[in-house]
């Protein structure tokens, strides 16, 4: 076999994976109790405890009920602990289902960041299943999803979705070749296809065949093809998902077929193409207007689901805020630093001359997305979460719990957020019968935290929320304890100390300090 840059790029990657895997978790095991815990179950319900959850092979074999809270824990009711079992003993804790991130980039080329990074990252965080929507190509992506499948790799559960196009030899111009790629991708495994936009006969072709075949898929409807194929187009078509919000106001256009372009803009140009995209809501129908309840109550009749990927974006509304993230010193790469800065090359590095007209314009657009998206749960339709981590200043993992906060500031209740990340991401991807909630017969995928997260999203930040004792000592409460995938018991906090030392040491190498963009030493 010929050895190729990308095939040693990849094999490098393995190595790395594979040696250090070993020093993060514990298990698998015949038999695993966790013990005394508050359960968050992912389904609406809300927290019950303490509880003992038994897991045998990575299966949830039973959930009991072991006392009351203030109460000792009644001894008698405890599962017995068979021979080879382990226990983990976590009285006064949490455990949640294991976090879905609908829209995560397994690192990036031009960001320098690898897939150890990024899965360790994740894995801090509590994200045991992640939906990758175009990445480096099938074949990388099958490699690491099958690697993850046999927890060879400290990485999630992966489900990939090809970006449309992607490997073929020539670009596809005609429904017939569109049906072909569509088999190709179905035979090299790929769960899904991530669309960007095309022709409507390419479009109509493709997402024809993919359901055929069974598979699902997302689409980011790019400016370059909306015009005449919107979110409502790709529904009724047979999408099953879409990210971000493009494709959703053009949906509810009245009074226009096309947003409200100025007469210089260039797509090519970031600073025109997100300064705008800025204005679309308020080009769209009104909130709880006829037309804005039609288009909604159709995409719900379609079982569409919508992942919103609000934290890509907050920039825009607020970029000071997003440039200074606390954790941006610690755990941000430089090579991913050098990335966001204000760039005419970079993707999402639009800085070019950004200011408070921009940022204020931006905070209405989120207020009338974000009134779109809750009503759309409130009406039974599904949301998703999602990060595209690795842009605009989000940082992979940070960006998940951000996002979760931003659904809050949205109007969901704490408990629809966790159901949106687990429950609902697993259904989105057809398997809620394995994963997505804590229930008997399920896969054993939790997340364990030491408090409360439904009081305080922010104490499932890998830095944790900042706290005021009675004896006034300023504390860093919280912080993913545990992430169990697969029944396999990874020490959070020692992942993301893995990943300061990448950090600290890629800094030494190249002796870089984070400095703000057009701020000299």
């Amino acid at each position: 076999m010929k050895i190729t840059k990308h095939v040693l790029c990849l094999l490098v990657v393995f190595m790395v994976l594979q040696t250090n895997a070993q020093e993060f978790k514990e298990g698998p095991f015949s038999q695993l109790i966790i013990r005394g815990i508050t359960l968050i179950n992912g389904n609406g319900a809300p927290p019950r405890g303490p509880v003992d959850i038994v897991i045998e092979n990575n299966i949830i074999k039973n959930i009991v009920v072991v006392g009351y809270p203030g109460m000792p824990i009644n001894a008698a009711k405890r599962p017995v602990l068979k021979p080879g079992g382990k226990e983990l003993n976590a009285e006064g804790m949490y455990v949640l289902p294991g976090f879905v991130d609908m829209h995560g980039h397994i690192g990036g080329v031009a960001q320098g960041a690898d897939a150890d990074y990024v899965f360790k990252l994740w894995m801090a965080h509590g994200i045991t299943t992640v939906r990758e929507p175009s990445g480096r190509g099938v074949d990388w992506t099958m490699k690491l999803k099958r690697a993850s499948e046999k927890n060879e790799i400290i990485a999630p559960r992966i489900f990939a979705y090809t970006g449309f196009g992607q490997g073929s030899a020539s670009p596809i111009s005609t429904p017939e070749m569109a049906r072909k790629w569509v088999q190709e991708n179905a035979k090299k495994g790929a769960d899904g296809i991530k669309f960007f936009g095309a022709a409507p006969e390419i479009m109509t072709a493709a997402l024809d065949e993919n359901k055929k075949l069974g598979l699902r898929s997302a689409c980011h409807h790019s400016q370059t093809d909306v015009a005449r194929w919107n979110v409502l187009h790709s529904a009724k078509a047979g999408l099953t998902s879409m990210e971000h919000w493009y494709g959703l106001p053009e949906a509810l256009f009245e009074d226009k077929t096309i947003q409200h372009y100025p007469l210089d803009y260039n797509y090519q140009n970031e600073q025109h193409r997100f300064e705008e995209a800025g204005k679309l809501w308020k080009q769209a129908a009104k909130p709880y207007s006829d037309h804005w309840n039609k288009v909604m109550n159709e995409l719900i009749a379609l079982d569409f689901t919508l992942d919103p990927t609000f934290n890509i974006y907050e920039a825009s509304r607020d970029l000071q805020r997003a440039r200074r993230a606390e954790w941006h010193e610690t755990y941000t790469l430089p090579s991913l630093w050098k990335f966001y800065q204000p760039s005419k090359i970079s993707h999402g590095s639009y800085w070019h001359d950004w200011g408070t007209e921009q940022e204020v314009v931006w905070r209405e657009n989120y207020r009338l997305w974000m009134a779109f998206i809750n009503e759309y749960k409130n009406r039974g339709g599904r949301v998703t979460v999602g990060s595209d981590s690795g842009f605009i200043f989000q940082l992979y993992g940070f960006a998940y719990i951000r996002e979760l906060e931003l659904f809050r500031e949205a109007g969901f209740h704490p408990l629809e957020i966790i159901r949106a990340a687990t429950l609902s991401g697993a259904e989105a991807l057809g398997v809620s019968d394995k994963i997505g909630s804590v229930e008997v017969g399920k896969l054993a995928d939790f997340v364990v935290v030491e408090e409360n997260p439904l009081q305080n999203l922010k104490v499932l930040y890998g830095t944790g929320a900042i706290r005021l004792t009675d004896d006034n000592k300023v504390i860093r409460a919280g912080g993913v304890k545990y992430t169990i995938k697969d029944g396999i018991i990874y020490d959070a906090k020692a992942l993301l100390a893995d990943v300061k030392r990448m950090v600290d040491e890629a800094k030494e190498k190249e002796k870089f300090t984070i400095l703000q963009p057009g701020i000299k030493e």
